[in-house]
């Protein structure tokens, strides 16, 4: 019942920057975490970064320094500000919630977006 849409892959030079983002829909009571997650061919699916509603940050060491993570919870959305782009960071980015839907539910689910790719050329 929450619906994940990823927007702001593409293509862009080593050094550069990008922007994603993901906006939850559907119907839900709240958003407890919400986080990206990346998957390049050949590697396993690798955290990068997570926030929780009242904004507790975790990030993967790998993109320490260079990503940042965001969420506006009045628009249900979650961004990921990339800078300092490396190739290596060439990934489907996945978008990740943690959802309660009622107000009355005993547990959260989980739920995953479509993904989008992020190209980092050298």
């Amino acid at each position: 019942q929450v619906h994940l849409v990823e927007s702001g892959g593409g293509l862009v030079q080593a050094g550069g920057s990008l922007r994603l983002s993901c906006a939850a829909s559907g119907s839900f009571f709240s958003l407890s975490v919400m986080g990206w997650y990346r998957q390049a061919p050949g590697k396993q699916r690798e955290l990068v970064a997570t926030i929780t509603a009242g904004s507790t940050i975790n990030y993967a060491d790998s993109v320490k320094g260079r990503v940042t993570i965001s969420r506006d919870n009045a628009k249900n959305t979650v961004y990921l500000q990339m800078n300092s782009l490396k190739p290596e960071d060439t990934a489907v980015y996945l978008c990740n919630a943690v959802a309660k839907l009622y107000y009355t539910s005993r547990t959260s689910s989980n739920y995953w977006g479509q993904g989008t790719q992020v190209t980092v050329s050298s």
